[in-house]
């Protein structure tokens, strides 16, 4: 176990009595829970609907279903993100077109390396809110206009992200979010599909549950004793037991991120005179989730970063990357292509604890620990 653990879940009793009530109504698959956090979900980032899913990879699944995504179609994406967001691609028999991010400063996909990669086979852009920072929207929503394209947002890391007073989530097509057990709203397992479009919300409500007309909820309530099968749907339902931990872990969320931004502006001020480290995103001033804490290492190798973590395990502290490059793993060689600023951060990224209750006296020590790593390996190197 870790002394400072990489993320830490912002539970209380409130997710127990939520899940105690839930458990002593009777109904715990999909239905009233689920109906309630869909509406306070929505309402809360802007968005006129909104899909409770299992989680986020059904969610950019069906995503990919409403966009119209067919087998051999050409999706744009991101290699720096999780294999989730490219997966959904190839769900589909989808081709996954790999597009290099901005720059070591932002991580988030380059809206001119987009155009450039379009061909007559795209359908769809997919873009990742690397830890909740938003992408360049207004260049990216005309990009998509010009070519006819759908843009799915992977706003897993950006639940109330703002983009120039917009939630991610509510400004493309269609938004995805995540509530795995480490993201800022956590019920272990569970997602979001939120959209502005009322023919892709009706279409993603029939294919979450099968294709079917009406669910067990409607048919037990009396609302309706039959149904029909319009389309063949999937199970990609989620279940009232994590839609009341989502309904007050939702509540929580704005005070969480409003903790994290000092928490933030602590590592800024700590790492500041370390010359060897950038901090990603350092002069952005919106209102965003900071999911996570990435920090590349300037003038760096994959070696020296492996290094300077197991250096800061060694002392207590856990970090992880975000992420290994997609195009990289063995399951996408066919797609692979030269990203040279993707590679160079996911050589030299380190992932560094953040979450609202991480106290100053840990971000001090962290920051310690680091320029110790850094400074023991340029001694010894």
């Amino acid at each position: 176990m870790y002394d400072i653990p990489l993320f830490d879940l912002n539970y209380g009793t409130e997710e127990e009595e939520a899940v105690v009530e839930t458990i002593r109504s009777n109904w715990i698959s999909t239905g009233p829970k689920c109906e309630e956090f869909e509406k306070n979900f929505a309402e809360a980032i802007g968005a006129k609907y909104a899909l409770s899913m299992s989680n986020c990879t059904d969610a950019l699944h069906l995503a990919c279903y409403c966009a119209g995504i067919k087998n051999n179609d050409e999706v744009i994406c991101p290699s720096l993100t999780f294999a989730a967001t490219v997966n959904a691609i190839r769900y589909m028999g989808a081709i996954p077109v790999f597009c290099d991010i901005v720059s070591i400063k932002d991580l988030t996909i380059d809206p001119k390396k987009i155009e450039r990669l379009i061909s007559p086979k795209t359908k769809a852009i997919i873009v990742m809110d690397y830890a909740g920072f938003p992408c360049q929207m207004d260049e990216i929503m005309l990009i998509a206009k010009k070519h006819s394209l759908m843009v799915i947002e992977d706003a897993c890391h950006g639940p109330m992200s703002e983009y120039k007073g917009k939630c991610l989530g509510g400004i493309g097509d269609i938004g995805c979010f995540s509530f795995f057990s480490n993201k800022n709203i956590s019920t272990g397992e569970g997602g979001m599909l939120t959209t502005n479009n009322d023919d892709i919300y009706n279409r993603g409500k029939l294919l979450r549950s099968h294709g079917m007309t009406t669910m067990s909820f409607q048919r037990a309530t009396g609302h309706a004793t039959d149904y029909d099968i319009c389309e063949i749907g999937y199970n990609f339902r989620m279940d009232d037991i994590r839609a009341s931990l989502g309904i007050v872990q939702l509540k929580k969320l704005r005070n969480d991120l409003i903790k994290r931004q000092d928490v933030r502006r602590w590592y800024i001020n700590g790492l500041m005179n370390i010359d060897e480290v950038i901090i990603p995103f350092v002069n952005h001033t919106g209102f965003v989730s900071n999911y996570i804490m990435p920090l590349i290492l300037k003038d760096s190798t994959k070696e020296k970063r492996d290094y300077v973590r197991n250096y800061l395990h060694e002392n207590g502290i856990q970090t992880s990357i975000h992420y290994p490059a997609i195009h990289k793993f063995s399951a996408y060689q066919e797609f692979s292509r030269n990203l040279p600023i993707t590679e160079y951060v996911v050589d030299n990224e380190i992932t560094v604890p953040m979450y609202s209750s991480l106290s100053k006296a840990n971000v001090d020590y962290i920051c310690i620990k680091l320029y110790e790593a850094i400074r023991q390996f340029d001694t010894k190197n």
